[in-house]
């Protein structure tokens, strides 16, 4: 069984109902019941498919919050081996929230820098549901500076609602530390590429998503803040999320339109978290897609990047 968002109710009764059924079937209590299940399984099917063919944008920012969707190390797992990670920024001290390091994608060296919330409560207290602190965006510009060093391409795995806001966080000097992870990605001499995989929120996304090429997958979000902050400044009233969330154009679909990112992942039908391999999958296939359409040796991936996000908003 799933865990179902409020707007799956529909899907979680059918899904409630094969259950109860197949576990009848089970303890031989019940005459055969097969039919009825795949009956109730098509029903359940094509209601899912229904919901998600509309979802709005309030809905899809539930969906890239989901608590079972495939993490930042679920990724790494599944699209890198001999992953090495680096802990710490060489100032302060280690931040879990940012997982750094470099592995091989296809047999090359990459260096991959991304954001962890964790799966249970024991992991997202670790890693402090995905929100890092300065000491995390220092780690990564160090990550950054080895990679261009060495000349190893970066691969970034976003998906955070925001940097964390704590007092501790903004003595140690937040903002700057976000402002020279973005400025070290802006000025990196090897390609990069961006990946989010859930929330994109705020400059503590931007942080190590400002890359060559930035994909979504189908049903993530990625904005300046969240619906909920929005809400709250605009309207006083957090609970006007689903209106911000509709206003901003949060969506991988909105964003490709404004040509915000380039390209989008697909999702199975229902999310990410009911086909986490195929998605993890399908997102390295993009992946090894961007790299390719940029490995003609001739491309000067500074200035690609800085023609790149003057672009965006001039034909607005």
């Amino acid at each position: 069984m799933y865990n179902y968002l409020d707007f799956e109710k529909p899907v979680a009764d059918l899904e409630g109902q094969i259950l109860e059924l197949k576990k009848l079937a089970e303890s031989g209590e019940a005459v055969d019941v097969a039919d009825e299940i795949a009956r109730l399984e098509k029903r359940s099917k094509d209601a899912l498919v229904e919901i998600y063919r509309s979802l709005t944008p309030w809905q899809k920012a539930q969906v890239a919050r989901h608590p079972d969707r495939p993490h930042c190390l679920d990724y790494v797992r599944g699209l890198f081996t001999d992953f090495t990670p680096l802990a710490g920024d060489r100032a302060f001290g280690e931040d879990n929230a940012v997982i750094a390091g470099f592995a091989r994608f296809n047999g090359e060296s990459v260096a991959v820098i991304g954001q962890e919330k964790g799966n249970d409560t024991q992991s997202r207290l670790k890693h402090n549901f995905g929100m890092a602190r300065p000491e995390g965006y220092r780690k990564a510009v160090r990550v950054m500076d080895l990679a261009d060093r060495f000349g190893i391409p970066l691969i970034s795995i976003v998906d955070t609602t925001g940097a964390y806001p704590g007092i501790g966080a903004e003595e140690r000097g937040q903002a700057e530390a976000i402002a020279q992870s973005t400025s070290k990605c802006l000025g990196l001499k090897v390609p990069n590429i961006a990946v989010v995989i859930g929330e994109g929120g705020s400059g503590g996304a931007i942080a190590i998503a400002t890359a060559n090429q930035v994909y979504m997958l189908e049903h993530a979000i990625y904005s300046v803040i969240s619906p909920e902050g929005a809400a709250s400044i605009l309207w006083r009233d957090s609970a006007r999320a689903k209106d911000a969330a509709t206003n901003m154009k949060i969506t991988a679909q909105d964003l490709m339109t404004l040509k915000v990112i380039d390209g989008i992942v697909p999702e199975p039908i229902g999310g990410a978290h009911r086909a986490p391999e195929k998605v993890i999958a399908a997102a390295g296939d993009q992946i090894e897609k961007g790299f390719a359409e940029m490995a003609d040796g001739k491309m000067d991936y500074r200035e690609h990047r800085r023609e790149k996000f003057l672009a965006i908003g001039r034909t607005l």
